[in-house]
């Protein structure tokens, strides 16, 4: 299914919003400041998921670290065993993203963030303790990646389905903020700890990596005030309290229309689903409109992952390095401001632009230009090869570092949060946790790939070989995305069913107009009721 040049494909954008009979209220930002706070909280998890992935690659670059776990040898070899202690991390994850769509499922999203927590805090210590053998920095490394990998697929899902339509893009997209704003903080963690006098030996490392246990401390006092998902509810026939909690979220009484239309649509979708596949939701992902929708889900992380970025993130002071920043200090400070741009880049983009320009275009207009600039990086360095013996940072390293602070701007509004806010939104009501799992655990499978293969392709493709690659990979992205990716702003997540193809606009309609009239008329009995009780009492006075 080709949706870039479709005409057929804008159609069914706007058949699938008019299809919602829940208005578009735009309604002031504090209206919706407890989606907001929900999300917020949720989001912890995800800081976890930034901090602990630029964690590895700094811890590594301490003398105090290589000292203790005698990290020596060739260059090739310490290369290899520094993808293998960041690498871990990303393979654990990928199992907790694969564990958390049943786990979800049955426990809800609220208490499945939980468990991801206390997975991750036996990690933590795990990695904290850890003294002169890697054994016990792997197995931790490992458990921390599985609890993050499940918080991973479980945050975006929850954050998608208590957003209001109009707003969800800044909701889910807070995502990749917040996973920025992690990563920024271990790169300036690590790079304050350079400054300690060597003689403080272990508690060198240890600084980074205790403060881990901050965030997920916070998550874990937090996480009992969570609202429950009103849409997993309705899955679950709650139907009571996904009302009341949808209701309390959107800040408007269970009565008002706007509240009652919206949850008529979640429930007639869930139905319909139902309907069509006898109760079981797994059968669903082979339903007619789906698995399109699985398939986007698995591209859009594929590419993310090979676009450059997250090499370049993880090794920061490693790449700073080899285009001519001398210094494991000097190449964290580069890590550090590196950081700071992505975090002002991707915040002004959440906030201003992703339910403004929608989901298609920046992520083209982004992807364009990360590639321009790799391609940039590439071609002067393969013409202006930095001198290992040089004292002084020459210009074209200067030049270098300065188109990949670049590079990263274009990220930040395209493939960096994008991903994430597109796989939240695409899938149904009873597939979304399956859908985020194929999101997540392919993130994490070629993260781990990614992770594995930058220090060797640092050595085996010198001379801007390395540049050359992720920017011939970002063009074949532009086509991909060009021709087969819907635009989904502005669209309920139910609709998103009509995009797909799951259903027909004058279908969908009827059963939300059915579904509404039923839930009208409980509340018109119920109001009868109430009625009749007090007339009933003041007779007998």
């Amino acid at each position: 299914m080709a949706f870039g040049s479709s005409e057929r494909a804008e159609e069914r954008r706007h058949e699938a919003q008019e299809a919602s009979f829940a208005p578009d209220t735009h309604r002031p930002w504090h209206a919706h400041s407890r989606a907001y706070m929900l999300a917020a909280v949720g989001f912890m998890g995800i800081f976890l998921f930034g901090y602990d992935t630029g964690l590895g690659g700094g811890v590594i670059a301490l003398p105090s670290f290589a000292k203790d776990f005698h990290i020596s040898g060739t260059k090739t070899y310490v290369a290899s065993l520094q993808g293998n202690i960041v690498a871990i991390l990303q393979g654990g994850a990928f199992f907790g993203a694969i564990f958390g769509a049943p786990l979800e499922d049955y426990l809800g999203r609220k208490w499945s963030l939980m468990v991801g927590c206390w997975i991750f805090i036996l990690g933590a210590i795990l990695q904290t303790v850890a003294s002169s053998s890697l054994g016990l920095v792997y197995g931790g490394r490992f458990t921390s990646g599985f609890g993050v990998g499940l918080m991973s697929m479980v945050c975006p899902t929850y954050a998608s389905e208590i957003a209001p339509k109009e707003i969800r893009g800044r909701i889910t997209g807070m995502f990749q903020v917040i996973v920025v704003i992690g990563v920024a903080f271990s790169y300036w963690i690590n790079y304050g700890v350079t400054f300690m006098n060597a003689s403080r030996g272990a508690i060198q490392w240890r600084i980074p990596i205790g403060f881990q246990f901050v965030p997920v401390g916070f998550m874990v006092m937090l996480l009992p005030l969570l609202k429950e998902s009103p849409r997993w509810l309705a899955t679950k026939h709650k139907d009571e309290l996904a009302l009341k909690n949808l209701a309390w979220i959107r800040k408007l009484p269970a009565s008002d229309p706007s509240v009652q239309f919206e949850f008529a649509e979640i429930v007639a979708a869930i139905r319909e689903e139902e309907a069509a596949t006898k109760g079981a939701s797994w059968r669903e992902i082979g339903a007619k409109g789906n698995p399109i929708r699985f398939i986007i889900a698995f591209t859009v992380f594929t590419l993310q992952q090979w676009s450059g970025q997250n090499s370049i993130s993880y090794y920061a002071p490693t790449i700073f390095q080899s285009i001519g920043l001398k210094g494991a200090k000097t190449g964290l400070l580069a890590s550090g401001v590196y950081g700071i741009v992505k975090i002002v880049a991707t915040a002004i983009f959440i906030v201003f632009g992703v339910d403004r320009f929608g989901r298609k275009k920046p992520l083209l207009t982004g992807i364009a230009l990360m590639s321009l600039f790799l391609w940039i990086v590439g071609a002067i360095f393969k013409t202006h090869i930095p001198n290992p013996a040089a004292t002084t940072v020459p210009p074209a390293s200067i030049g270098m570092a300065v188109c990949i602070y670049l590079f990263v701007i274009p990220y930040c509004f395209s493939v960096g949060p994008l991903p994430w806010v597109i796989c939240s939104e695409i899938f149904s009501n009873r597939t979304r946790h399956y859908g985020l799992m194929t999101a997540a655990a392919t993130q994490w499978a070629w993260n781990f790939g990614v992770t594995k293969a930058t220090p060797l392709m640092v050595i085996k493709m010198p001379n801007g070989g390395i540049f050359f690659f992720f920017a011939a990979i970002n063009i074949v992205s532009f086509t991909l995305a060009f021709f087969f990716l819907p635009e989904t702003s502005g669209t309920s997540l139910e609709a998103m069913d009509i995009i797909f193809g799951s259903v027909t606009k004058e279908e969908r309609e009827a059963e939300i107009a059915r579904r509404a009239g039923a839930i009208e008329k409980a509340f018109d009995d119920e109001e009868k009721g109430v009625s009749s009780h007090v007339e009933h009492h003041d007779n007998k006075v």
